[in-house]
């Protein structure tokens, strides 16, 4: 039939559906309700317009198993620890769309480490053990991974007053000493090895290092963190787990405190390596961090990783208590067990959620649900991530993408989204169609959109000819002066009525949109005091009722006296109230609080 016409509207509630399902007058977003209302309306089944959004994986590579034998395959040299790697979101709005992500530390997953240590003169007793880390880690990582590079690099602090003393000798050996060796001069970040597969290199580089000094506590820890994660060429990190140890025993120089030393202008967050040499030390690369500290100054750093500052630098990072030589290095590198989900930033308006399936089998949500903890090699979690659209008249119909990565580690998931914003009837719209007045309009989701000068249900009117001068007298009641009652539209000589697209059943109709139905008289707050319905301003009352507003009940019942006489046979029953014939006689009131009957007063 000409009068089901199909088209689509979406509202922020998502249970809200098309209907194809209009007549001559109606508004297009009357088709819009329930399913259960449209098909009580008569609305067809198989004409319902109901896309649904759905999460479509386009690419899903299995986490890998057993990669030690596998590696050795040449299909299997590519560790997946994420699955899946890329997923398309086709989203309704206000309709959530989920899909598990998966994540397991693989045995054998390739690992770059770069030990970044304080060289001031206060950790002199830990150098010999981190000379002959490079054996021992290379020992341990065999256990995790046949693919283990490190590096080395060094600081000490900011190379002005009043940082370091500038005298001329004390810039060469700032110990003040000879033996066993002098101390190396003051340097804000140097470093010395690039990752490397070779512990023995390390051993040898890292043994011919010497101990330093500067004058206060805070060191310039922060420079050399900054340059060991920006100048990736430089340290050779590759596009694996990144992990960055860094050692010392003291506190950290922050934003402002270079003012002391003349230095104004803040970090620009670039390398400036030149000769494997900071050389802005008077002026987040996706890596873990694991602070290595000694205990009297473990505090500082576990309040430190939980200000929003260093946590948005450095958003993966673990605080681990270092002995005074520095020989539990290697149980404090086993801190980065936490697996914790972040995303890049949603376009506005969309809506992200996350829920975690740890180790322990409780289902955590909100910010917890985007970590599990004490992960070990080889075991798996998951995580429900759900992302909702807003509203279409609110966000961008173009198809945008996120990120989802666990922090630290390199791989990533993209999640492409789409919102549904339309209907599938669309693609089939037929320009020039007979159906709107001999190919007037375009017959889009069975509704005539109209050419220019067209107006109309179906595009039969010239909107010049039918004017105000022409045909809008069609529309005036009775010569009244408003066309159609004030409460429409006069289009082809026809009045088409106001609706309340907030409150489809406060309408107009009729001829000259005469008619309400919400307009009648009330009773008791009460529209048709409850007990009728209104028609084009009118109550029509259920049996039993009458008056403007269905008031008065017919009933005598409620006037009948203790002997069963109406009004005791002094009065007449008037909507439920006797109305006594005798002045010596009264009915209840509000003064007498009297039975419902005639009674003697005197």
């Amino acid at each position: 039939l000409q009068s089901h016409i199909l088209h689509c509207k979406y509202e922020k509630d998502s249970s809200l559906i098309t209907a194809i399902f209009a007549e001559v007058g109606q508004h297009i977003w009357e088709r819009c309700d329930t399913a259960e209302a449209l098909l009580r309306r008569g609305c067809p089944s198989d004409r319902l317009e109901d896309p649904r959004g759905s999460a479509v994986l386009l690419k899903n590579r299995k986490i890998t198993f057993h990669p030690k034998e596998q590696r050795h395959r040449a299909h299997h040299r590519q560790v997946t620890q994420l699955q899946p790697q890329s997923v398309l979101l086709h989203l309704r709005p206000g309709e959530p769309q989920t899909f598990e992500l998966k994540f397991k530390r693989v045995e054998d997953y390739p690992i770059d480490l770069y030990y970044l240590m304080d060289l001031s003169f206060s950790m002199e007793d830990d150098l010999p053990n981190v000379k002959k880390l490079g054996t021992d880690l290379m020992e341990e990582m065999r256990n995790i991974t046949s693919d283990f590079r490190m590096g080395f690099g060094a600081f000490v602090d900011k190379t002005v007053m009043p940082y370091i003393s500038t005298a001329e000798d004390l810039l060469h050996n700032p110990c003040k000493r000879a033996e066993p060796w002098p101390c190396a001069p003051p340097f804000t970040y140097h470093h010395v090895l690039s990752l490397t597969a070779n512990g023995s290199l390390f051993t040898e580089l890292v043994g011919g290092q010497r101990i330093s000094g500067n004058l206060d506590s805070p060191e310039g820890g922060l420079d050399a963190l900054m340059q060991a994660t920006v100048c990736e060429e430089q340290i050779g990190w590759r596009n694996v787990t990144r992990l960055l140890v860094f050692s010392t025993d003291a506190g950290l120089h922050f934003a402002g405190d270079g003012k002391l030393g003349g230095i104004v202008l803040p970090n620009d967050g670039k390398c400036h390596l030149h000769d494997n040499v900071y050389s802005r030390g008077n002026s987040q690369k996706n890596v873990q961090i694991i602070f290595a500290v000694t205990e009297d100054v473990t505090h500082l750093y576990k309040v430190q990783q939980s200000l929003s500052g260093l946590r948005h630098v450095l958003p993966k990072c673990a605080v681990g208590t270092l002995s005074n030589n520095s020989h539990n290095i290697l149980q404090i590198i086993a801190l980065t067990s936490e697996v914790v989900m972040e995303n890049s930033k949603l376009p506005p308006g969309f809506h992200i959620s996350y829920v975690s399936h740890c180790k322990d089998h409780k289902l955590r949500d909100g910010e917890q649900g985007r970590r599990c903890s004490d992960i070990s090699i080889g075991d798996e979690v998951s995580f429900n991530v759900s992302i909702t659209a807003p509203p279409c008249a609110t966000s961008s119909h173009r198809p945008s993408r996120v990120i989802i990565k666990p922090q630290g580690y390199s791989e990533e998931v993209e999640v492409l989204l789409s919102p549904i914003c339309g209907c599938s009837c669309q693609k089939d719209k037929v320009p020039h169609s007979p159906s709107c007045s001999h190919g007037n309009g375009t017959l889009e989701c069975g509704a005539c959109r109209c050419k220019e000068g067209r107006v109309g249900t179906f595009c039969e009117c010239n909107q010049v000819e039918s004017g105000e001068a022409v045909d809008s007298y069609l529309c005036h009641r009775d010569n009244a002066s408003e066309q159609c009652s004030g409460h429409g539209q006069c289009v082809c000589g026809k009045c088409v009525c106001d609706k309340s697209s907030k409150k489809p059943n406060q309408a107009y109709y009729g001829q000259y949109c005469e008619c309400s139905d919400f307009n009648c008289d009330q009773y008791q707050g009460l529209q048709c005091g409850g007990q009728g319905r209104c028609v084009c301003g009118v109550c029509e009352c259920l049996p039993g009722f009458s008056g403007r507003a269905c008031e008065c009940p017919l009933s005598v019942e409620s006037c009948l006296s203790h002997d069963g006489q109406v009004c005791a046979g002094r009065g007449v029953c008037h909507c439920g109230t006797c109305i006594c014939q005798d002045p010596r006689y009264q009915g209840p009131t509000s003064s007498t609080n009297l039975t419902n009957s005639c009674v003697w007063l005197y």
